[in-house]
C-alpha cells in the first residue's frame, strides 16, 4: 500500500553539480521560506496555542519526502507508505491519526497539512505544517484525557484524506470534522492557516525553481542533504563510542495510580552508524501517557539535540537518517499497540531528551553532559461556561527551569522544547474567566551547582467562574537529576486553596477538578538539575542570585555562602562553612545525582509530596 503521485509532466530531473554559491543561496531561501511558514502562521491562526505559543511545526522536503528545512522532521515517508491513493497537484492532505501513518505525528490534537509542490505539471517537492488544536473532541475539554484507555475516548480520527481535491475545498468533510470538536471556529482558522503556510512554502519552492531551474533546485536540495550526513557522520564517529552506553530514566506515572515508568536505552556505535536500542523499557501504560515513538522522530530527536550542542550553523534536515539504527520493542511504553491511548504522551517525549543527553553527555561530561529537567510541557486546561452563558476553553503550556549546563546556569522559568514562548498574562485574563495572581520564579527550586539549575515557576490562577480543571506535568516524584556533584532540582507540585480556606494539594496528571469561583490554584513546576559542585561557585555568584530573588539566604548555604542581610558574601564564615561541607562530605562525586532510588522515593513518596506512592506497573500488569 502507498501512495501513486500523479504528473503530467514526467521529464525526468537531472543531477548537477551545482556551485556552492548558488547552493548557500538556494539554502537560505528555503531557510527564509521555513519562517515565512511560521509567520503566515501566526497572524492568521486564531487559537491562543497556535498563534501566541507557537505549537507548530513547518517543513519543507525534496521530492521523494527528505526534510531539507524544517523544525520536526519528515513524516512524509510513513505518510506515503500508509496513503493507498492517487495525490495530484492542488491536493492538500490532512490526517491527525498515528496509527495511520506509523506514528507519523503522535497524538490527535495535532492535525498534519500536507502539500505537494508542482511546476508546470512536474512534482518538485513538498511542504507541511502541523499545529496543535485547540480540542478534538473526545472525554474532556482540550482533548488530551489522562484516563483514556484507547484512542477511540480521545476525539476524531482523521485517516490521511484530502481536504482540497485539484484545488477544490472538500467542505462537506471538512464540516464533518468541526463538528466533532468543542471549539469549531478555533480549529477552521487554524486549519486555514496551516494550508497557507504551506501554500506560501510551495509558492516560494516554485519561485526559486523559476529563477535556477527545477533540475538546479532538485539538485541543491540533494546537495543540503549530503552536507547533514557528511556532517553527522563526523559527529557520530567522534561521540557516540563504539562500546554499549546505557542509561534509565522514569516516567513518574500514568495518571491512573500506576508509576514510575522505566525507559530504558541502550547506545552504541558499529562503524558509522548509531545504535540505540530501546530493550528494557517497561511494557505499554493503562492511560494515555504512551509515546508511540516512530524511529524517524527519534532520529529527529538525535540530530537536533546533538547538532544544537556541536555546531549548532550545520542546516538541520533528514540527510543523516541512513547513519542511525533505532530499535524499539513492539508493546512497550514507546511503541504501543492498537489502539492504546496516547494523547498524553508529551511527558515521555521530554524524558526521551533526558535520556538522549545522559547517553550523549556521559562519555565527555565536562562539555556536553547536561543535567536534568528538559521541558515536560506542563499543560493546564480550564473550561465551562462563563457568566453570560458562552463557553470558554483555555490550553495554556507552562514552563519549568531548564537544567545546569556545561557552558552555565539554565534559564528560570523556560522552555527548552519544542522552544515555545508564554501567553502573556495580560492576553489570559482578557479572553478567559480567570485572574493571574503571581507569576514568578520558585527560589532554590534549581539545583545548586558549580551552574545552577533554572528555577522553576510558580502561577496563581484565581477562578472568576465555576468551571472544571485538568493538569498534566510531570517530575513530581523522580527529581530532575543533578550531575557531576549538582544537586537535584525542586519536583512539581498543585495546590489549591478553595474559597472556604481549605487546601488540597493535586496530582499532577488530573482532569475534572471542580473549581469554583475564587479558588486559587497553585501551579508550580519543576526545577532545573545542577551541574558540578556547588562548593566551586563563585560566592558573588550566589549573593547575586540572592539579590534577584532567585536563591534565598538559606538556600545559598546549599552552595556554602553566607549572605549577609544587607545581601553581601560574609567571606570568613562562607570560607569556613564550605572547609566544614567538604569534610563531611568527602571528595567522592557522583556522575548523577537522581536523589534517590525509585524504592526510595516510593517510601518517602506521601511525607514529600502530600501523594500516595504510585503501583509498580509491572505489579499491576502481572509481569
Amino acid at each position: 500500500m502507498s501512495a501513486k503521485l500523479i504528473q503530467t509532466n514526467d521529464t525526468p530531473f537531472v543531477k548537477l553539480d551545482v556551485d556552492g554559491v548558488t547552493v548557500d543561496i538556494i539554502e537560505n531561501a528555503l531557510r527564509n521560506a521555513r519562517e515565512e511558514m511560521d509567520a503566515v502562521l501566526f497572524r492568521t491562526a486564531m487559537s491562543p496555542g497556535i498563534r501566541e505559543q507557537g505549537d507548530c511545526f513547518p517543513m519543507i522536503a525534496n521530492r521523494e519526502g527528505k526534510m531539507v528545512v524544517g523544525q520536526f522532521g519528515s513524516f512524509i515517508g510513513p505518510f506515503l507508505e500508509a496513503y493507498d491513493a492517487e495525490i495530484e497537484e492542488g491536493d492538500v492532505i490532512l490526517t491527525n491519526d498515528p496509527y495511520m501513518c506509523n506514528a507519523a505525528v503522535s497524538h490527535l490534537p495535532d492535525w498534519v497539512v500536507l502539500v505537494p509542490v508542482f511546476k508546470e505539471g512536474r512534482h518538485i517537492a513538498w511542504s507541511a505544517m502541523f499545529g496543535h488544536m485547540s480540542d478534538n473532541g473526545g472525554m474532556v475539554p482540550g482533548s488530551i484525557p489522562i484516563e483514556a484507555t484507547t484512542i477511540y475516548q480521545e476525539g476524531i480520527r482523521i485517516p490521511p484524506t484530502k481536504l482540497y481535491k485539484k484545488g477544490v475545498l472538500q467542505a462537506d468533510l471538512l464540516e464533518l470534522i468541526l463538528h466533532n470538536v468543542r471549539t469549531p471556529q478555533w480549529n477552521r482558522f487554524d486549519l486555514n492557516a496551516l494550508v497557507a503556510a504551506c501554500n506560501t512554502a510551495a509558492k516560494r519552492c516554485v519561485q526559486l525553481a523559476e529563477r535556477f531551474g527545477d533540475d538546479v533546485l532538485d539538485s541543491t536540495m540533494g546537495i543540503m542533504l549530503q552536507r547533514n550526513y557528511d556532517a553527522m557522520k563526523h559527529i557520530i564517529e567522534m561521540f557516540i563510542p563504539e562500546e554499549p552506553r546505557e542509561f534509565t530514566d522514569y516516567l513518574c506515572d500514568d495518571g491512573m495510580g500506576a508509576g514510575p515508568y522505566k525507559i530504558h536505552c541502550t547506545m552504541w556505535r558499529e562503524g558509522s552508524k548509531a545504535i540505540f536500542d530501546f530493550e528494557g523499557t517497561d511494557p505499554q501504560a493503562q492511560s494515555s501517557v504512551n509515546f508511540f515513538l516512530n524511529e524517524d522522530m527519534f532520529k529527529m530527536f538525535f540530530g537536533s539535540f546533538t547538532i544544537n550542542v556541536v555546531d549548532p550553523q550545520i542546516v538541520f534536515n533528514d540527510g543523516f537518517y541512513d547513519l542511525v539504527d533505532v530499535r524499539i520493542p513492539a508493546g512497550t511504553l514507546l511503541k504501543p499497540k492498537f489502539p492504546a491511548a496516547l494523547s498524553g504522551r508529551t511527558h515521555a517525549l521530554g524524558r526521551i531528551f533526558d535520556v538522549l543527553g545522559a547517553l550523549l553527555g556521559m562519555g565527555a561530561p565536562e562539555m556536553m553532559l547536561n543535567a536534568a529537567g528538559f521541558s515536560d510541557s506542563p499543560h493546564l486546561f480550564y473550561s465551562g461556561y462563563d457568566d453570560t452563558g458562552e463557553w470558554f476553553q483555555l490550553f495554556q503550556i507552562g514552563f519549568g527551569g531548564v537544567p545546569g549546563r556545561p557552558v552555565g546556569d539554565g534559564p528560570d522559568g523556560h522552555s527548552l522544547w519544542p522552544g515555545f514562548t508564554n501567553v502573556p498574562n495580560e492576553f489570559i485574563e482578557s479572553y478567559f474567566p480567570l485572574r493571574i495572581e503571581r507569576y514568578e520564579t520558585i527560589p532554590d527550586s534549581g539545583g545548586a551547582g558549580l551552574h545552577r539549575g533554572g528555577n522553576g515557576l510558580s502561577v496563581a490562577y484565581h477562578f472568576l467562574c465555576d468551571g472544571s480543571v485538568g493538569i498534566h506535568d510531570e517530575r513530581w516524584l523522580t527529581y530532575p537529576w543533578g550531575v557531576l556533584g549538582g544537586d537535584t532540582g525542586m519536583r512539581s507540585t498543585k495546590r489549591i486553596v478553595r474559597t472556604d480556606g481549605t487546601e488540597e494539594w493535586l496530582p499532577a496528571k488530573a482532569e475534572g477538578i471542580k473549581v469554583k469561583k475564587g479558588d486559587v490554584l497553585y501551579f508550580n513546576t519543576w526545577g532545573g538539575g545542577g551541574w558540578g559542585d556547588a562548593l566551586e561557585r563563585d560566592p558573588q555568584l550566589v549573593a547575586a542570585d540572592v539579590r534577584r530573588r532567585l536563591v534565598t539566604a538559606e538556600g545559598a548555604k546549599r552552595y556554602g555562602v553566607i549572605v549577609t542581610s544587607d545581601m553581601r558574601v560574609d567571606s570568613a564564615a562562607t570560607e569556613a562553612l564550605r572547609a566544614k561541607m567538604r569534610a563531611e562530605r568527602g571528595d567522592e562525586k557522583s556522575l548523577f545525582n537522581f536523589g534517590g532510588t525509585v524504592e526510595e522515593l516510593r517510601e518517602r513518596c506521601e511525607v514529600e509530596t502530600h501523594l500516595a506512592a504510585p503501583t509498580d506497573p509491572r505489579v499491576l500488569l502481572g509481569a
